[in-house]
């Protein structure tokens, strides 16, 4: 087994659809499809868009080789030997356009946007959905911890807890871009220079003969890197005293202890308590660190209790996204070639928010002037250009159409970017560090109000009249 090419990480219907269209002649008639999601995660005012990286090197390493070929003539359906060896020649060939990661996204925007042969745009569904939904689940779930805590430091500790070993790595990756500043991952750190922090288990305590000389030996190996894990017995009693012991040794050598760290216990009551006897005892300097399934929510609340915290290890609740473990992220027809031209299409539902927007558009975020702040999201045909010339627009609310108003003073930032045109990339993918800083300067585009963690105001996602109108006429034509 090939476990490293991905070609076959697809559903099965996928390649269904490829050979029917195979045996039906028109696999290289063109399609566009769209990636959003309908649904903002946790209650959230936005989303955090990631992925992408993982999405071209997907797209790289397409190749149907001998394994995977082998495999698809074991299945059921008998598939014609001729159809296996064009998928033995298959290349995306197609255009592939998205919004950098780091991007504050929202519902019914699309993320992705591919243009290319239906043949290979059906295959690439399933991965691009699988990359994007985890990750920028993971980056928005990160940032609303940022949000809490944006002047401590937060360290990522997940692995264990994490399904599988790819999602502890693409999850660190992600928390690490939306605001994170280290990860528990060794290898996530090596893959992606993320800065990698530890300390020690319960168990390097429980096996020596007392807690003290856990520690000191600890101190001993490494002197310069002394974070102690102090709840193992009793945390004020014996764990904090002996750390204190242990700080006093290595100052005696010249060395400062970094921190202590929590894992138990009422977290407020036994930092404030700490704190108070490493500063009484003269080491202002020795941080605390706490983890113990920690999340946005008691964060906030341990916050709102002052707690004496300077570093939160988040893990299981940050790397499932635990209250919300899928995001719902869904990729759709939008327009497909007939007669060479591009047709618009329309996916209607009895559930009003699944009826898609169809057609060949272009996502703008229209940034208000005046004020430097996106003022809402604009789809716009492609053809359109009142939007990029910045000529007057009228944003108006898709479900209360009445509710309107207009535009001029503005600029119209396009927030789909070329990454791959005729099968070639075009883009270069920025840096880790690149992108957590373009994750921050869009943080500062938005009013607070989207961004705050409870009741967040709803920011305006807006379709030109022009799609507006095709809208509503696919949907008076196919219900008649």
């Amino acid at each position: 087994m090939n476990y490293d090419n991905l070609t076959l990480h697809t559903d099965k219907y996928q390649i269904n659809m490829m050979y029917a269209h195979w045996v039906q002649g028109s696999q290289n008639e063109k399609a566009i499809f769209e990636v959003y999601f309908r649904k903002l995660p946790f209650g959230n005012g936005y989303a955090v868009f990631a992925g992408l990286e993982r999405i071209v090197h997907y797209i790289q390493n397409l190749r149907f080789g001998e394994q995977e070929i082998a495999y698809l003539r074991t299945q059921e359906e008998n598939y014609k030997e001729e159809f296996l060896t064009e998928l033995q020649q298959f290349r995306f060939t197609g255009n592939l356009h998205a919004v950098p990661e780091g991007t504050l996204v929202f519902p019914n925007v699309p993320l992705v946007r591919i243009e290319a042969r239906v043949f290979e745009a059906q295959l690439v569904e399933t991965a691009i959905l699988n990359f994007l939904n985890y990750q920028t689940l993971i980056a928005t779930k990160a940032s609303r911890v940022k949000q809490v805590a944006p002047h401590d430091v937060l360290l990522e500790f997940g692995t264990r807890r994490a399904q599988e070993a790819d999602a502890a790595i693409w999850g660190a990756r992600a928390a690490y871009l939306a605001g994170f500043h280290a990860t528990s991952n060794l290898r996530a750190g090596m893959l992606f220079g993320i800065p990698t922090k530890g300390t020690h288990a319960h168990a390097w305590v429980q096996g020596h003969d007392t807690e003290e000389e856990a520690f000191r030996k600890y101190a001993e190996a490494l002197p310069d890197q002394v974070t102690l894990l102090v709840d193992t017995y009793d945390t004020l009693r014996i764990g904090v005293p002996n750390a204190i012991k242990t700080a006093r040794y290595l100052r005696s050598l010249g060395k400062q202890m970094n921190a202590i760290r929590l894992d138990s216990g009422d977290l407020a009551y036994l930092s404030q308590q700490a704190r108070k006897m490493l500063d009484e005892a003269g080491f202002p300097e020795v941080k605390i660190v706490a983890s113990n399934d920690l999340d946005e929510n008691i964060i906030f609340n341990l916050k709102g209790q002052d707690a004496k915290i300077d570093v939160w290890g988040v893990g299981t609740q940050l790397i499932t996204a635990a209250d919300q473990p899928a995001l719902g992220g869904v990729y759709k027809l939008v327009a497909r070639e007939k007669d060479g031209d591009y047709v618009p299409v329309i996916k209607i539902s009895g559930n009003p928010e699944k009826v898609s927007n169809p057609g060949f558009k272009e996502v703008y975020r229209i940034m208000n002037k005046q004020t430097g702040k996106a003022e809402a999201d604009y789809l716009a045909l492609k053809h359109e250009v009142d939007v990029k010339k910045g000529e007057r627009i009228k944003l108006f609310d898709p479900t209360h159409t009445y509710i309107h108003k207009y535009i001029d003073d503005y600029e119209a930032i396009p927030l789909l970017q070329a990454i791959y045109a005729q099968g070639e990339m075009v883009y270069e993918l920025p840096t880790l560090e690149q992108i957590r800083t373009y994750h921050t300067a869009q943080m500062q585009m938005f009013w607070p109000q989207y961004l705050r963690k409870l009741n967040p105001e709803v920011y305006r996602i807006n379709l030109s009249t022009e799609v507006w109108t095709l809208k509503m006429d696919l949907i008076h034509r196919y219900q008649v």
